[in-house]
């Protein structure tokens, strides 16, 4: 019990970041600090503790037995400390400080460039939204972010949000496929055609099942684990993908030559946190955000002539290019 006191902190949320990402690079990474900073804070740790809590091995870090009892304690302690924060973000009564968003790289870009942003900094001059653009999911709880748009239906309850679209997404190639290998007609065609193939984070969404369960022994060309590398792979000309029509109606290079299909529409939330959305400026950008994020999001699905490489033989694409025109 002398040592009660005696260690700071702090230097569990090192030990915390280790055990959750395996190294101390990794964790130096995740906390936005240096390797060296890491090692120094754990060695801190064991000497105020006299124990070793930590163990080196060739695929990481390990921790000892002493060392998984610690960090059940050391969650705890984090989770008071993230509800501290809430409650005192909760007290802020100010118009001043920053607003973290967090999206995915496509929605953030198009937030980027559809003067939302610029309004609403005209509005409140104090405010500064930052974008944190990732395909992972950060956790508003802890405190990762202040918003986030996020695909899917919403399932932790200490979110509150709105819906603010529906992501039609369609079956894409690109022109210089289309004229080698032309456009199937049907789902039921996809055997025919190379596709792309999701893992990682993007494995179990509905269009890498869609695809499974229409295409299951299509060859798989590439391997995506994100809509922006999905999006690269069908450009090259090499496959069949399924895209959000939000992204790839903006490349002429690319043609629909199934879709909109409804399976895979995509509801697109806005959300916080309940303690957080009483914080006056998380409430003033959320409710700005709430009655204009569907026509940003779905305002560019007009699509320009994009028929002309189409092969005569293949009208089918070019019938559904323009029907979304």
């Amino acid at each position: 019990m002398h040592n009660i006191g005696m260690f700071d902190w702090n230097d569990l949320r090192h030990l915390l970041a280790v055990a959750r990402h395996g190294s101390t690079l990794a964790a130096a990474k995740a906390l936005g600090v240096n390797q060296s900073t890491v090692q120094r804070r754990l060695v801190a740790l064991e000497r105020a503790l006299d124990c070793s809590l930590v163990e080196r091995h060739p695929t990481g870090h390990r921790l000892t037995e002493i060392g998984q009892q610690l960090c059940a304690h050391a969650e705890r302690i984090e989770h008071e400390a993230i509800a501290i924060a809430r409650h005192v973000a909760s007290s802020d009564k100010g118009m001043v400080g920053r607003i973290r968003m967090t999206c995915s790289t496509v929605v953030g870009q198009r937030l980027m460039t559809s003067g939302l942003i610029e309004e609403f900094n005209a509005r409140h001059p104090g405010l500064t939204v930052e974008f944190i653009m990732s395909e992972r999911v950060l956790s508003l709880a802890n405190g990762d972010a202040d918003l986030a748009i996020r695909g899917g239906d919403p399932t932790d309850e200490t979110l509150i949000g709105k819906k603010v679209a529906d992501i039609a997404w369609g079956l894409y190639a690109s022109r210089a496929y289309v004229q080698r290998h032309g456009a199937p007609a049907s789902a039921e065609e996809l055997s025919r055609h190379s596709i792309i193939g999701f893992v990682d984070g993007m494995a179990e969404h509905r269009a890498a099942r869609w695809l499974r369960s229409k295409a299951p022994r299509t060859q798989i060309h590439a391997e995506c684990g994100n809509v922006p590398s999905a999006f690269l792979a069908v450009k090259t000309g090499a496959c069949l993908g399924p895209l959000p029509m939000l992204l790839a109606d903006m490349d002429d290079e690319l043609l629909c030559v199934l879709g909109p299909i409804r399976d895979l529409s995509y509801p697109m939330y806005l959300l916080t946190h309940r303690d957080l959305r009483r914080v006056p400026r998380i409430s003033a950008f959320f409710d700005f955000c709430s009655s204009r994020l569907r026509p940003v999001l779905m305002g560019t699905l007009a699509r320009s002539d994009r028929t002309a490489a189409a092969p005569p033989s293949r009208r089918r694409s070019r019938e559904l290019t323009n029907r979304y025109r």
